[in-house]
Parts: C-alpha cells; sequence; structure tokens
C-alpha cells in the first residue's frame, strides 16, 4: 500500500524551489526593465546594488569602474578598498573570486555589455551561495553592464544632438549675419555707384541700424545728418578734447565710444578726412550696427577722397588764375582763363588776405578753412596760398567781422587776421588791390592790435600815406619830427619813437600808454622826459601834437612798405 502522504511532502521541496527561481527570475527581468529604461547611471547602479539581497544572502561590497576607481554609493570600508584593488587589477575584465576582509566568500562579478567593459561589481557572503544564487548575480551584473552602456549611448545621442542643434543655430546666425552684411555692402555699393555724396551715406546708414547719424569733419563740424533730433546748433567739442578723441580712434582702428555716441574715422591715408558717428546714448547698437558703420566709413573715406581730388583740380586751375591776376597778366587772357572755368571775373571784386594763428600752422589747412568760409557766407571761389597766409578773391562785400567768424569756427579756434583791399573794376586792378590788403594786414600787425578785419579802405592817414606818390617826401617829414629820436634808438637800441606813438595814440594817456606798453608809470615819465630832452619838442603843444602823430603814423607806415613783398602795382 502507498503512503500518498509521502509522496506529496516529497514533491512539494522541489516545487517550492521552483516558485522561488521563477519569482527571482520575474524580479530580475522587471528590474532589467527598469534599469534599461533609465538613462542615469547612478540611478542604474542603485537599482543593481540595492536589489542583490534580494536574490539570496548576499550583500555588496562596492562597485569599481575602470579609470574611475571606487563608485559613491554604496560607500566602500576602508579595509575592503585596500583588499580589493589589487585583486582586481590582477583577476582583469573577466572578474573572479576575491577574498573580502571578514566575510567567507566574495566575488568579483564584471560589469559589461557586449561591446564595452564598465568595471566589477563586488559582492560577498558568510559563506559560497548556491549556484542557483550565482546564477542571479552574475545575470543581474551583465543587465547592470547592458543598462549602463545603454545610458552612456543615450548620453551620447544627447550630446551629440545638442552639439547639432548648436552647430545649426550657430549656422543660421552666420548665415543671417553674412546675409545681413551683403545687404548692408549692397546698400553703400548702391549709395557709391548713385554719387548720392554725404547725405545719401548718412541715409542709408540711418535706414540700416535706425539710429541717428552724424557726418563730421575733422574740427566737427556738420557736415551731413539723417533721422530724427537733429541738434541745432549743432555741439561742438573744444580742440584738445577733439583732438584727443581722433587720436584715441586713430590708435584703436575701430568704432569707439565717446560719450553718447559710436564714432568711427573715416581715414583712407594718414590725414583724417572726416568722422561718421551713430547717435546712440543708450548702449544699444549690435555687432551688424558696427559691421554698418564701419562699412559706412568705408565709403565715405572714398566719397571724401573723391571729393578732395575734384576739389584739389580745380582749385589748382583757380589758383593758376589767381596767381595770374596778382601779378598782372593780360586782361583778355585773364578773361578767357575765367570763362573756361564758369567765372565771371568782370564783376567787381576785392582781394582779401587772410593769416591764421597757431590752430592753422598747416597753410593748406587754412586754405581750406578760408575755402569753406568763402562758401557758406557766400564771399567767393578764387584762393591760393602765397606764403603762410591765404589770398582770396571776393566778389561779394559781407559783413568782414562774420566772414572772419566762420574762418575760426572753420580751423577749430585759433588767431586770425584779415586784410582787405579795395573795389577791382578790372582785372588789371587786382595786384594793387592785393598791395592794399597787404598793407592793412601790416598795419595791424605793426600796431600790434587785436586780431581782426582791416580793410584798407578805413587806414585813414595810414592810407593817406600810403597811397603819397614821392615816399622820398614823406622820409624827410619824419626826419624833420622825429630824426633826433631815430638816431637815439638805432645808437643805443632804445624804443622811445615806439613809446612816443603809443603815448600820442592813447591820447596822452599815462595808464593807457603805460599798459599798452607793459612798462612802469615811472618808466614812462622817464622815457617821456628823455623824449623831450632829446627831440627839443613841447608835447603840450596843440601844433607839436599833431605834426608828431602824423609823424609816428608815416613812420609807422614806411617801416610797413619796406616790410611787405612788392607786387606789379607798386611803382
Amino acid at each position: 500500500m502507498s503512503t500518498p502522504a509521502v509522496p506529496a511532502a516529497r514533491s512539494a521541496a522541489p516545487d517550492t524551489t521552483l516558485r522561488d527561481q521563477l519569482s527571482n527570475l520575474r524580479g530580475l527581468l522587471m528590474l532589467s526593465m527598469l534599469m534599461t529604461e533609465s538613462t542615469d547611471e547612478r540611478q542604474i547602479l542603485h537599482l543593481a546594488t540595492t536589489s542583490v539581497a534580494s536574490f539570496g544572502r548576499c550583500h555588496v561590497e562596492g562597485v569599481y569602474y575602470l579609470g574611475d576607481g571606487w563608485q559613491a554609493t554604496p560607500a566602500v570600508r576602508p579595509e575592503v578598498r585596500a583588499a580589493i584593488e589589487p585583486q582586481i587589477m590582477a583577476l582583469g575584465h573577466s572578474g573572479g573570486l576575491v577574498t573580502v576582509p571578514g566575510q567567507g566568500w566574495g566575488w568579483a562579478l564584471p560589469v559589461r555589455s557586449l561591446d564595452e567593459y564598465v568595471g566589477h561589481l563586488i559582492v560577498s557572503a558568510g559563506e559560497e551561495p548556491s549556484s542557483d544564487e550565482q546564477f542571479l548575480l552574475q545575470a543581474l551584473a551583465q543587465q547592470t553592464g547592458v543598462a549602463l552602456a545603454n545610458a552612456r549611448l543615450h548620453a551620447k545621442e544627447r550630446a551629440a544632438s545638442e552639439e547639432l542643434r548648436t552647430a545649426n543655430a550657430a549656422l543660421a546666425e552666420t548665415l543671417g549675419a553674412l546675409e545681413r552684411t551683403l545687404q548692408i555692402h549692397d546698400r553703400f555699393t548702391r549709395v557709391a555707384v548713385a554719387g548720392e555724396g554725404q547725405e545719401g551715406i548718412a541715409t542709408a546708414l540711418h535706414e540700416l541700424t535706425g539710429f541717428p547719424v552724424a557726418i563730421e569733419d575733422r574740427y566737427g563740424n556738420l557736415r551731413a545728418w539723417a533721422g530724427p533730433n537733429k541738434p541745432g546748433p549743432y555741439p561742438k567739442d573744444p580742440p584738445a578734447r577733439r583732438e584727443q578723441m581722433l587720436r584715441r580712434a586713430v590708435r584703436d582702428g575701430r568704432p569707439i565710444r565717446e560719450g553718447g555716441r559710436l564714432l568711427v574715422i573715416a581715414s583712407p591715408r594718414p590725414d583724417i578726412l572726416g568722422v561718421l558717428a551713430l547717435v546712440d546714448p543708450a548702449g544699444a547698437a549690435r555687432d551688424q550696427d558696427l559691421i554698418a558703420l564701419e562699412h559706412g566709413a568705408t565709403v565715405l573715406a572714398m566719397e571724401l577722397v573723391r571729393l578732395r581730388s575734384l576739389a584739389e583740380t580745380e582749385l589748382h586751375l583757380r589758383r593758376d588764375l589767381v596767381e595770374e591776376l596778382l601779378s598782372g597778366t593780360d586782361e583778355q587772357s585773364a578773361l578767357a582763363r575765367a570763362q573756361a572755368l564758369g567765372y565771371d571775373l568782370e564783376r567787381v571784386h576785392r582781394v582779401i588776405v587772410v593769416e591764421g594763428g597757431a590752430q592753422a600752422q598747416d597753410p593748406e589747412a587754412l586754405l581750406h578753412g578760408v575755402r569753406r568760409a568763402a562758401g557758406s557766407t557766400g564771399v567767393g571761389s578764387l584762393l591760393m596760398t602765397r606764403g603762410d597766409a591765404v589770398v582770396l578773391l571776393a566778389d561779394r562785400v559781407v559783413p568782414w567781422d562774420r566772414f572772419r567768424t566762420a574762418v575760426v569756427a572753420e580751423l577749430g579756434g585759433g588767431r586770425c587776421r584779415i586784410g582787405v583791399g579795395g573795389p577791382c573794376e578790372r582785372p588789371g586792378e587786382f595786384p594793387r588791390s592785393y598791395g592794399e590788403a597787404l598793407l592793412a594786414l601790416k598795419m595791424q600787425s605793426t600796431a600790434h592790435g587785436s586780431d581782426r578785419v582791416v580793410s584798407y579802405e578805413d587806414l585813414g592817414v595810414y592810407r593817406l600815406l600810403g597811397e603819397v606818390g614821392d615816399p622820398a617826401a614823406v622820409e624827410r617829414f619824419v626826419r624833420h619830427w622825429l630824426g633826433p629820436l631815430l638816431d637815439y634808438d638805432a645808437s643805443k637800441r632804445s624804443d622811445l619813437v615806439n613809446t612816443l606813438s603809443w603815448y600820442l595814440e592813447c591820447g596822452g594817456h599815462y595808464d593807457s600808454t603805460a599798459a599798452a606798453l607793459s612798462v612802469h608809470r615811472s618808466t614812462l615819465k622817464y622815457r617821456l622826459q628823455r623824449i623831450r630832452e632829446i627831440s627839443g619838442h613841447d608835447l603840450a603843444n596843440p601844433d607839436t601834437h599833431f605834426n608828431l602823430q602824423l609823424a609816428t603814423r608815416a613812420w609807422r607806415t614806411l617801416e610797413t612798405l619796406r616790410s611787405r613783398p612788392r607786387t606789379a602795382g607798386d611803382c
């Protein structure tokens, strides 16, 4: 007879073991799916290491990565770290049995995929696990390696995708910038081809950037404006500050910020031709705006060179005509040359001579400043340089002080003295008017007066003395009244005649005379006493006072006539 209870008890153990194995495999499968779906290496390691205890009696000692060493989770005991590392180095990629301090059994499970070796999962137990448990641990290590390899692959793909997006964005930005640059180039090319000039350049830059645009000459004078809020009057920096800004812009070689403006120099040659500026007080200009500004400066430099070349050619032809007129030439020939230039020489003219001070040491700079001032005031257009001065043939009478103010403004400040000759009704009279302008200028210099405009027609007695046909008669008159004083000055190198002249011109006032001569009042009294003793004249006598003043003025006139160059109109 059989006892059914015994076979039933004997079959229960295998069934339980099988169920446990199936449950472990199911759990391993679920764990593998979770790890495979994760892209976070730390999460994958956490799932793997915390699941080891579920598959038997083992626990995790640590995870060792090839090249990166021990991982932070789980924490590794120092004695395990010291004991295991040499064993792992000896085992290589295949893993195997290791000795773990305080444990009866230990194993280094290789964590790897088909293509990549990651490291080892170090597990330990009090005694060697069963073959089923070791199988589950090996399967877990393998699935962990696959999941880690998959996560790294995803990370590489994400990095590659991000790099591609970044590259595409950079390419799109580059293409946009290139299109914008081509648009800028095309716009300024059309301005140059159409000959729109400085106004066209300013308008184009304003349209491209949206900012108000100013074009200035070297001295800060406004030449063109585009955009709203044009200031009036246009502000100008002091000359010293302007020069400092120009030097900085030339040194940097790129747009610079000066106050509320971005500006760049238009300078194809060593000299500075102009300044192109964006009015940007908020500092909102972008890189493309700077590119447009630099393109505009290049086109402006070309335009200014073209204008200067045309102006220099015309100036050369006009200089030749002026030179002939001042030197004295055949009237018919002069009229013919003027007609070829489209100039009416048969209008009434005056010769103007302009001398500049420290701000106009360069005769060419003075020439261009006078030319621009003459154009703005409508005085005339025929001019040339002679020595350090500029000679202008004025065909219109204007308030000459206003013309002088315009010249000073064009030069950026400084000194300016102007002599105006008498009217010329025929070309043959230009040498005479030129001589008169020089005399007016010389009399201003001789009298040590302030910089101003002196007209020959306003010279009074100086004009009369200058027109005397017999200079020897004037010389005899001067010697009669001033001879002893002139001889004394020549022998003693004193200044008595000049002192007497200023005393008489100041109406006999001691304080005014002392101030004009920059001497002390007592020094002046001593000189006047010496003048009375040497000349024998009574300065208080009205007739003597008149003749002495006339003689000193004649003396100044003769000195001026001797120092000025002779012209074709001189006898």
